[in-house]
């Protein structure tokens, strides 16, 4: 039986659970939003249940009422099966006037998202969960904390046992929960294969009902995936897939694709930062293109560990898809976001860690190298010495995140190198 890995949203669930009525906790497949929601769940009914699902989707629409029955917290699992569900919690909510009454689960937004979620304000809160973190699949050592950074502490300290075999390893197998307690490593890394199949051949079609072609789908998840960390646009993509498979799909193909692959959680884009700078720098808005995890551009490519060794260009490119996982995993905990910043003269930041009170730090991500570590600390200085600090806070740390390397140190102009293989929240 695999041992339970403790999440981060595990604490940040309890404390929403006694501030509001009810919590929904959305994410892609195989997440771990049912197991973790279990552990504080008194009560539970499992919408997809095949021995009541038939039972429980006509019960919601007859009496909604006497599903939402049981001891509270009570946990609605995969609830977006049953759409009407989400009045029927909002109303006993109010009526109940307690907190903490449930918890829903879900791992696709329902087709009528728009005129169901501005009805929860008040009465619910969201919380997206996505796969494992280093730090939660007990990978990094968890010695350099995101949330200590934000004190601009004089000295840091972490060792990082993670070589550069382990890290592709990683990036390919991602941080699904059951793969983390595969000690097999060939059969940990079928799992995402195993997801990116159900995704193309099923799931991306009953997002929103819409029959999709699954070959059509593995060219466009193909094309997102050399396309990680770039502000491609729907054009760029769609002359990638025409060029290389002579296919023509057009916008609204792409849009729809597109589209019900955020709706099941499978993409996780990134939206820009726009700071106050000294200059009139035209600040790029487009958002950068990222898989929730870095596991489905893997699989989406075909590719494996020894792959990613031997093409180092694109090994780059996806652990910085597994970082940026790992820092919106730890930004959210800090009630934070994370962006990206890149201007109209090239200049860029790979990560940009906001939290709520206005504070935040600069991130550039490196696999590794004296030499990339020197050109990413340049690029931060330069992005700090353009910011405004008249007008908004100035950066509470410059880092660079880094994949190899065996220490965590402050440097002595006091940007901090990290290794992923030694952050936590």
């Amino acid at each position: 039986m695999a041992v339970y890995k403790h999440r981060i949203l595990d604490k940040v669930l309890e404390k929403r659970l006694k501030s509001i009525g009810a919590v929904l906790i959305e994410g892609p497949k195989w997440c771990g939003k049912t197991t973790t929601s279990e552990k504080l769940a008194k009560s539970v009914i499992y919408m997809s249940d095949p021995a009541n699902k038939n039972q429980y989707l006509e019960m919601a629409e007859i009496n909604p009422q006497r599903l939402l029955e049981g001891a509270v917290p009570r946990l609605i699992d995969e609830w977006q099966l049953a759409p009407k569900l989400w009045d029927a919690v909002r109303y006993e909510v109010d009526h109940r006037d307690e907190l903490g009454q449930f918890i829903l689960t879900g791992s696709s937004v329902p087709p009528s998202d728009k005129d169901i979620y501005h009805t929860g304000t008040g009465r619910f809160s969201w919380l997206l969960m996505r796969p494992m973190s280093l730090f939660e699949s007990q990978e990094s050592s968890g010695e350099v904390s995101l949330e200590e950074l934000f004190k601009t502490p004089d000295e840091i300290n972490g060792r990082n046992t993670l070589n550069i075999e382990k890290l592709a390893f990683l990036v390919c197998r991602g941080g699904w929960p059951r793969a983390t307690n595969i000690e097999d490593e060939e059969a940990a890394l079928e799992q995402a294969y195993s997801y990116y199949e159900a995704v193309v051949r099923s799931d991306i079609s009953r997002a929103d009902g819409v029959n999709r072609d699954t070959e059509r789908a593995r060219k466009l998840m193909r094309s997102y995936a050399r396309h990680q960390g770039t502000q491609a646009t729907r054009q760029v993509i769609l002359d990638d897939i025409a060029l290389r498979d002579n296919d023509k799909i057009d916008f609204s193909t792409i849009h729809s694709y597109l589209n019900a692959l955020r709706k099941i959680f499978v993409i996780e884009d990134m939206e820009a930062w726009s700071p106050n700078l000294r200059s009139k720098t035209a600040i790029r808005t487009s958002d950068t293109r990222y898989f929730i995890d870095p596991s489905i551009a893997v699989a989406a490519l075909g590719i494996g560990p020894n792959d990613l060794l031997a093409d180092l260009n694109t090994f780059g490119l996806l652990f910085e898809t597994l970082c940026v996982r790992d820092l919106r995993v730890f930004a959210d905990y800090l009630n934070g976001k994370v962006y990206h910043y890149r201007d109209k003269n090239g200049l860029e930041c790979d990560a940009v860690v906001h939290l709520r009170n206005g504070s935040y730090g600069l991130v550039e991500i490196k696999l590794g190298g004296d030499k990339l570590i020197e050109e990413a600390v340049v690029n931060l200085k330069k992005l700090e010495s353009i910011l405004d600090s008249d007008k908004m806070k100035k950066p509470a740390f410059l880092m660079v995140l880094t994949g190899v390397g065996e220490y965590a140190y402050r440097r002595k102009d006091g940007i901090y190198i990290v290794p992923v293989g030694c952050l936590k929240n």
